[in-house]
């Protein structure tokens, strides 16, 4: 199993799936390389712009499985079959069993919009704003068992402005998203992301 096999789950619109791929076209994913996109949503844009792309995507609707770790049992008989070193998340709507995670533990890896542990869960955007805060950002962590629980690997902060909306804040959210996104899967493909605990080191 190679860090550098990589499989990306997604839900909806794929944008970060769709950075992910420009990166590995441009030579910025550390010799990653994206073998497999994962959807809960077969109907859903990501699937196109895989099929765009030419990534092949394994596209199951939960609710065709007796329950989720049939559902997920699925998914990690691909995963292995092709040989997948790292699962990324990119705007996945679904909580992981230990079903996936279990073989594939410090191998799972997500990107949620504010700096964790600050408005974990839904609508992080939302929450932030509704707080008051006045500077936010965007974190890629470890996945576990929890809800945005798992040790941080990365963060950025964005700069809430006065006046800004959900949609306003959001779009320069994900424009860092963006970049910071490949990479940290960069890092992971070139084996220079190490964990002791809940501390990340990401090396040269």
């Amino acid at each position: 199993m190679e860090w550098s096999r990589i499989a990306v789950f997604a839900s909806g619109t794929g944008s970060n799936f769709a950075a992910l791929v420009q990166a590995q076209r441009e030579g910025r994913l550390g010799g990653g390389s994206i073998e497999l996109l994962v959807s809960d949503k077969p109907e859903a844009p990501v699937a196109q712009r895989a099929e765009e792309a030419g990534i092949p995507a394994l596209l199951l609707r939960p609710k065709d499985f007796a329950g989720r770790e049939q559902y997920e049992a699925a998914i990690v008989a691909e995963l292995q079959r092709r040989n997948i070193g790292l699962v990324v998340l990119a705007g996945y709507m679904r909580l992981i069993s230990p079903v996936l995670l279990a073989p594939y533990a410090g191998r799972i890896i997500n990107i949620h919009p504010s700096l964790l542990p600050a408005f974990a869960g839904k609508d992080a955007i939302g929450q932030a704003l509704d707080y008051g805060v006045k500077l936010t950002g965007v974190t890629v962590h470890f996945v576990d068992g929890g809800m945005d629980t798992g040790p941080v690997i990365a963060q950025r902060s964005v700069e809430v402005k006065l006046g800004d909306t959900a949609d306003s804040l959001a779009e320069r959210i994900h424009q860092v998203e963006y970049g910071l996104y490949p990479e940290v899967v960069a890092a992971f493909a070139a084996g220079k992301v190490e964990l002791n605990g809940r501390m990340t080191t990401i090396g040269e």
